[in-house]
């Protein structure tokens, strides 16, 4: 079998995509050695050199950019069809839009998110991007999502869809890789508390920073004075929470930092006493996961996909409140019970999300589709 990967929308930059890529497909090639896995990176980034120790993978460099719709369009104008007509595969699987596929084999889309239809984006965004997913749902054979809370949303939008479910994964050892040593250094670089609330996730209007930041100001008021440490790169909104935070009167309390390595983020993981996770919309949510690892407890929105993901054993809040957010990070500071039992829950969960079990249900929708 002769499968092609178009990766062009992975880069270096940390993100869901990325860690579920080098996971499960890590493992994909290594439990499928007689398949040859041809991985059509963009220019900016060697996908293929991820994985040196594979010899079934091999790469094709596109003059894709890893970022950008139109650019990306624009770019792979001609040069799909010159790579189709050079080169037949079995299964050519997409993992972002617009959808190109070959005339030849079978199409599979791996498909995160439908974030281009929230109520944020202009409504003449939300409409090209419907245009867009119509049409890869349309011709693709089969579409891979990483939930059924995702599933339920892909066939809402537009029900003939083909559709199985694929969870994101995590190494269970995550968390292993830092020493207590490291931990106190972190700490240090960045004059942080032993102990704090702590929010993952890049700074985007969907992570609802804002409500999560005010949370913490009413704590103050309520005589709670815990810190709060979020960790994520810029994509537009830090400069409007810095201002935030400086209108609170709570920079003592609040600590926004961005371009750390992944050891400093497995540190403050391992740093914190709670973790936060505010979004108003997720495809997923690998920090719940990675809270897991670390055997933290967490307070969450309460969104479908945290409770498939947890199981109803977390702590929800209405994203929308503010006094809700306060409350539960209240509970999940101050409720040895609470704590100790999502601790204990997260623990037996994170075997559901192992990257070899992961990568045999994709080697078994490879075999269905064909």
């Amino acid at each position: 079998m002769r499968v092609g990967l178009n990766a062009t929308c992975l880069n270096d930059r940390p993100s869901g995509a990325k860690q579920r890529f080098l996971g499960i497909y890590g493992s994909l090639f290594t439990l499928l050695p007689d398949v040859e896995f041809v991985i059509f990176e963009p220019r900016d980034c060697n996908v293929a050199g991820w994985f040196p120790n594979h010899s079934n993978v091999s790469n094709r460099q596109t003059p894709l950019p890893s970022m950008g719709r139109a650019g990306k369009f624009l770019s792979g104008l001609n040069y799909w069809k010159r790579a189709f007509a050079s080169e037949h595969f079995d299964v050519f699987e997409a993992l972002h839009m617009p959808l190109v596929r070959p005339a030849q084999g079978k199409n599979l889309m791996t498909l995160h998110d439908i974030r281009g239809m929230n109520r944020e984006n202009s409504l003449a965004k939300r409409a090209l991007f419907a245009t867009v997913l119509r049409d890869a749902l349309k011709r693709t054979d089969h579409v891979v999502t990483v939930s059924n809370a995702m599933r339920s949303e892909v066939l809402d939008f537009y029900p003939e869809t083909s559709v199985s479910v694929v969870y994101n994964g995590i190494d269970r050892n995550a968390m292993t890789s830092v020493t207590e040593r490291e931990v106190k250094e972190y700490r240090a670089k960045y004059g942080l508390p032993q102990e704090h609330v702590l929010a993952v996730g890049h700074f985007e209007q969907r992570k609802n920073y804002p409500r999560l930041i005010e949370a913490i100001a009413l704590l103050k008021q309520r005589g709670l004075d815990f810190p709060l440490v979020i960790v994520g790169n810029d994509s537009g909104e830090v400069s409007s929470l810095r201002m935030l935070i400086a209108n609170l009167d709570i920079q003592n309390q609040v600590t926004l930092l961005t371009g750390l390595s992944d050891d400093e983020v497995r540190c403050a993981y391992l740093s914190c006493r709670l973790l936060a996770f505010p979004s108003s919309y997720e495809g997923f949510g690998i920090p719940i996961l990675e809270a897991m690892a670390a055997g933290k407890p967490m307070v969450l929105s309460d969104l479908p996909i945290f409770r498939e993901i947890t199981q109803e054993r977390s702590i929800y809040f209405d994203h929308n409140n503010v006094e809700s957010i306060a409350d539960a990070i209240e509970v999940g500071l101050c409720s040895q019970k609470a704590r100790e039992d999502m601790v204990e829950f997260g623990s037996r969960r994170l075997k559901d999300f192992e990257f070899g079990q992961l990568a045999e249900q994709l080697a078994q929708v490879y075999r269905t589709l064909l």
